[in-house]
């Protein structure tokens, strides 16, 4: 069969008017890059905190309830850890729901407060040992979330008490400083309204001790998820932390938000935190990527590794974090660069950390 010049020409331009329409429906996503706060500029960190203090403004939208402390939406957020504290703790879906519930925050940043930019990182590493911790950016009055509070008396004896705790009170310096009201819910696990200053407590000897790089390559040499897990979240007591405790407390020692485990959220600095224990999971399954993004496990309740109340949770497991975005599975956040249109995810890092031999 013959075409003529003119039908063959017309049909070749109807393809290509289909195919862009196509691709203008569906357009390919590209993950934006979550860098390290201390290489971002002066101005890309105003913007991060400029946001920060934007959804700590904005409404919640959790149902009220009597002597609700769900005030904001970044309230939103904290309550949902609150709620949800011992069934993503020391489980296997530990990171898998923290990977989802800081992708949310990053979300909520940009969608609701007209961020621009990916999630902020804090490689925890480059500042260590504990000489350095205090001076990190990160605690910078001005281009960071402001440093520590004044030292508070505890008790030596309590099982408590972190060790080389340094401070206590409200934050002296930084964007969140003289705000009385700045935390609304806890210490632990209260939601009715209690107004607090946000309370550091920082513990350079613990950061030094949990965050150097050798922690974090004993981390990442772990030979399957099961123990990576176990490597990152270490022990509930002091001497078997991990990576991930170790900024919670060297942050937050004994009496900052940070160091409470259900009110951690409090102090913006845990995204910042947990982005990067992120990026300690992504790197390690960057070392494997093909076997890595189905390798999970770990139980399903709190601390039962030898699964005598359920079994291990799998890449069928649910992961909600509340009113802030549609329910999930572990699936679904397996790949941070998924992009398609069922992907829950869509960002990389700008560096990983490598196994070094």
């Amino acid at each position: 069969m013959q075409i003529s010049r003119g039908i063959f020409v017309n049909w070749v331009l109807a393809s290509a008017l289909c195919t862009n329409l196509l691709a203008s429906a569906h357009p390919r996503q590209k993950p934006i890059v979550r860098k390290e706060w201390r290489t971002l500029s002066k101005h890309e960190k105003s913007s991060y905190l400029r946001a920060v203090k934007c959804i700590l403004g904005k409404p919640a939208l959790t149902p009220a309830f009597n002597n609700t402390g769900v005030i904001s939406r970044y309230d939103d957020l904290v309550y949902t850890h609150i709620q949800q504290t011992f069934s993503m703790h020391y489980t296997g879906q530990f990171l898998a729901w923290h990977r989802y519930y800081v992708a949310t925050y990053e979300r909520m940043l940009r969608k609701e407060c007209g961020y621009k930019g990916a999630q902020p990182y804090w490689d925890w590493t480059l500042d260590t040992p504990a000489g350095n911790w205090a001076s990190s950016p990160v605690f910078d009055p001005m281009t960071g979330f402001g440093g520590n509070g004044d030292f508070i008396p505890g008790d030596p004896a309590s099982p408590f008490e972190v060790p080389g705790r340094s401070g206590g009170g409200c934050v002296k310096d930084g964007p969140f400083a003289g705000v009385p009201d700045l935390v609304h819910l806890g210490p632990q696990d209260s939601v009715t309204y209690n107004p607090q200053c946000l309370k550091r407590d920082l513990s350079p000897y613990f950061a030094g001790r949990y965050l150097a790089m050798n922690q974090t390559q004993l981390t990442l040499a772990a030979p399957d998820f099961g123990w990576f897990d176990r490597a990152v979240e270490g022990g509930p007591s002091f001497e078997a932390s991990g990576v991930h405790g170790g900024a919670h407390y060297g942050v937050g020692g004994a009496y900052g938000q940070m160091g409470d485990l259900y009110t951690s959220p409090a102090d913006p600095i845990f995204y910042l935190h947990h982005a990067n224990l992120d990026r300690v999971w992504w790197s390690w399954q960057k070392l494997n990527l093909q076997a890595r993004l189905t390798d999970i496990s770990g139980p399903i309740f709190l601390m039962d590794y030898d699964n005598l109340q359920g079994g291990n949770v799998t890449l069928d497991y649910p992961l909600s974090v509340g009113v802030s975005a549609v329910d999930v599975t572990v699936r679904d956040v397996m790949n941070i660069a998924g992009c398609g249109r069922k992907g829950a995810l869509c960002y990389e890092y700008d560096k990983v950390y490598k196994l070094q031999s």
